[in-house]
This record gives structure tokens, C-alpha cells and sequence, in this order.
């Protein structure tokens, strides 16, 4: 599982300027089922996203096509973790340590 964290680079104005176009690219991975949820930060200086996924270039290609990093606009910080302990409604999504 991964904590995608983004700070925004550049003011809220160009940030919300490009929101449609982000919101549609968050579409397209919960679609995929590669995030599970996101939102932004308080106070809101970025915004934060839970995924999964087994291959963690994988997220970043995934991180990179989000048009605020294309335009410049915030930086990503990538965590991975072993999720081992979940809430009933994402038990599909614990994992084991190896």
C-alpha cells in the first residue's frame, strides 16, 4: 500500500485551475482500483491519496500522469507500507509480512 503525499508548488490558484483535469485523472485510477481514497490536506497546502498496488514504479508512472505534477504545479512524496491491520472495510486490503 502507498501514501501519495502532494504539496502544492505553485499558488491555489494554478492548482485549481488544473482541478477538473486532476479530478478526471483520480477517476481513472479509482476506477482502475489502484486508489482507495484521497483528499486535500488541512490547512490546504497539497493533498493526500491511499493506494495500492504491488509495484511501487508502477504508482510513480501513476503519480508523474497526475496533471498537477505535468504542469508543475505540487511534488509528490511516495510512502510504501505493509498495511497489517485494517478496519473491516478494507480487509481486502491488509497485507502479510513477508
Amino acid at each position: 500500500m502507498f501514501v501519495l503525499e502532494l504539496t502544492y508548488t505553485a499558488p491555489v490558484e494554478r492548482v485549481d485551475a488544473l482541478m477538473p483535469e486532476h479530478i478526471a485523472w483520480l477517476d481513472e485510477s479509482y476506477a482502475a482500483g489502484v486508489f482507495i481514497a484521497s483528499g486535500r490536506k488541512n490547512p490546504r497546502d497539497g493533498g493526500v491519496i491511499l493506494a495500492v498496488g504491488e509495484d511501487r514504479a508502477a504508482i510513480e508512472r501513476i503519480a508523474a500522469a497526475d496533471p498537477f505534477a505535468e504542469h508543475g504545479v505540487c511534488a509528490y512524496r511516495i510512502t510504501e507500507f505493509i498495511a497489517t491491520k485494517t478496519a473491516p472495510g478494507l480487509t481486502p486490503y491488509q497485507q502479510q509480512l513477508p
